[in-house]
């Protein structure tokens, strides 16, 4: 490691360690304050940011919204994903006996109790929409003290501080290394993961294709995400429960439970996969200023795709090797579901 390099980490952790201590003490009102202004100047400065954001925005929704209306949204996008993250240090004041004064929970106790009489493990899949930081922070005081995976930081002592503010109630935080090995084991137990379903992933990852906010009988726009979740439901025989987190403007969060997704034994990862996301994609629509538009969702552009596509959307050789793989899978799967249908 470089001198700067040593450095610069050196400075990151202490300023986030600044934070760490500096945003608990702020009351519940001054952190929304500060969360809104920091996500209006970071909109105005985040030239890079704001470009990708409009341009998700418009290729998403086309003529429903005004560019105007565009960049409201993408504004309000900014300053949700910045109280998000200043959330993860204030929830430091959040403990298994207040949590739920803070955070408005829907369907669980049902779903607790239908987990524990079907005696299996679950799924619990979200977006990066709302405030996405808490679902670990309320899931041990909800019965549901969830294993989720996460990205290590390329500086090792934030990852180590971050794990800190996501753990502090109960809940595990576990690498990307070997994650689907532990996770298989414990949804295999019966007990309860977590994760996010609209990661951007390289083609070369455990990856998939799902087709998302398909219009006016237009083919959707191709996102390369995870299949762990498809994988653990379909192997470790688990519950894939989508769920919501909404922030409320008095700084609280809603979080609903939705129905589990439902597939057929014999259907692929990448069918699985999509039907998880049908389960979440209305939930965009319905409150777009709440998800992460300044994320590149759409990174690959399938070749000879007529309906446009964000402005930093490349055509990938390895993207596409990756759908001929996926469409010769399913092609395989409907041809053994065919013979069975043919031989009952």
């Amino acid at each position: 490691m470089t001198e700067w390099k040593r450095f610069r980490y050196g400075l990151e952790e202490a300023a986030c360690r600044g934070l760490a201590r500096f945003i608990p003490r702020l009351s519940r009102r001054s952190c929304i304050r500060l969360s809104r202004a920091l996500g209006t100047l970071a909109f105005r400065l985040d030239g890079r940011g704001r470009k990708v954001a409009l341009s998700n925005l418009e290729c998403v929704f086309g003529d429903r919204f005004s560019a105007q209306e565009r960049e409201k949204i993408a504004a309000a996008s900014y300053r949700n994903f910045v109280g998000t993250m200043l959330d993860l240090f204030w929830g430091q004041r959040l403990t298994l006996e207040n949590v739920r004064d803070w955070v408005d929970v829907e369907g669980v106790e049902a779903m607790v109790a239908r987990l524990k009489a079907e005696q299996c493990g679950a799924i619990f899949m979200c977006l990066h929409q709302g405030n996405w930081e808490w679902a670990n922070l309320v899931g041990p005081a909800v019965e549901l003290p969830l294993m989720s995976v996460a990205e290590n930081f390329k500086n090792p002592r934030l990852t180590a501080l971050f794990q800190q503010l996501r753990e502090h109630t109960g809940s595990a935080i576990i690498p990307q290394e070997n994650s689907l090995v532990r996770m298989l084991k414990r949804v295999r137990r019966g007990g309860p993961t977590g994760m996010l379903i609209d990661l951007n992933l390289r083609p070369t990852q455990a990856a998939t294709v799902v087709e998302a906010f398909r219009k006016d009988g237009q083919p959707g726009l191709l996102m390369c995400v995870p299949l762990l979740h498809a994988v653990l439901g379909q192997r470790g025989r688990a519950f894939l429960v989508p769920f919501t987190t909404h922030s409320l403007p008095d700084g609280r969060l809603h979080l609903k439970l939705l129905e589990p997704v439902q597939f057929p034994a014999d259907a692929t990862l990448q069918t699985i996969a999509q039907r998880c996301w049908d389960a979440l994609e209305p939930t965009i629509t319905a409150q777009p200023e709440q998800w992460l538009w300044p994320y590149k969702h759409f990174r690959y552009r399938p070749r000879g795709e007529t309906r446009p596509y964000p402005s930093y959307a490349n055509e990938s050789g390895q993207f596409e090797k990756l759908r001929r793989r996926l469409r010769e899978e399913e092609a395989k799967a409907q041809e053994s579901s065919g013979k069975e249908t043919l031989g009952a």
